[in-house]
């Protein structure tokens, strides 16, 4: 059957969220949340219109709004051309697209260390 179909989940631009965020599914937010976003076996998008002022914990984030706080994406995190980032990001893999605004650092997780 369709066992590579994942349920996500979608908040819409209209909607804010204050508080903890947690579930087992990938989550689409295209509105607003203040607080914290955990979804560590899961991915999260951040639409055009979504405003993320918490501290993101999931397996991969892509961000195409804006977010304000630290990003840990245990697999990856991607900065797309419009996303505007304020904060430190830790991470396996990361992709920064052209034209995306980023403000702190980078810790690349699992890369052997310098000797």
């Amino acid at each position: 059957m369709a066992e590579n179909t994942r349920e996500v989940a979608q908040i819409g631009k209209s909607v804010v969220i204050k508080g903890e965020l947690s579930g087992s599914e990938d989550l689409y937010l295209d509105g607003e949340v203040e607080g914290s976003i955990e979804l560590k076996q899961n991915a999260v998008t951040i639409g055009p219109n979504g405003k993320v002022k918490a501290k993101i914990n999931a397996k991969s984030v892509v961000v195409d709004g804006k977010v304000t706080g630290n990003v840990f994406g245990s697999d990856r995190v991607e900065l797309r051309g419009s996303s505007v980032v304020t904060g430190d990001i830790v991470t396996k893999r990361i992709v920064i697209a052209e034209g995306a605004f980023f403000k702190g650092s980078v810790n690349q997780e699992g890369e052997p260390a310098a000797s």
